[in-house]
């Protein structure tokens, strides 16, 4: 993934996690453990995890200050380690985006 990381705007990191519907729930575990570290980290902005109705899937949406920091992240030791029992039991496919819209009832 091409990252630009000379611009300081917030990036929405969007990332879907595959799985075998029998470790949904361990998929989770580890998806939180691995969002507190996150947030810990500069740069964090806020995460939500989505569990998927189809049992298969896991959706992280996340905030960061930008994609510098993003990227920093990913090559933080406590992250790749955290990534390992993740790794084990999923694939993903991670997006930066642009914030967009917000649409509110």
């Amino acid at each position: 993934m091409s990252v630009e990381t000379n611009d300081a705007s917030p990036v929405v990191l969007i990332n879907i996690f595959k799985c075998d519907a029998r470790r949904q729930d361990e998929l989770l575990e580890h998806l939180t453990a691995l969002a507190q570290v996150q947030r810990g980290l500069p740069g964090f902005v806020s995460g939500v995890l989505h569990r998927g109705l189809n049992g298969r899937v896991v959706a992280n949406h996340a905030v960061w200050a930008d994609a510098a920091h993003w990227k920093a992240m990913t090559r933080h030791p406590q992250v790749v380690n955290a990534m390992g029992p993740i790794l084990a039991i999923a694939t993903f496919e991670p997006h930066l985006y642009e914030p967009g819209e917000v649409v509110e009832a």
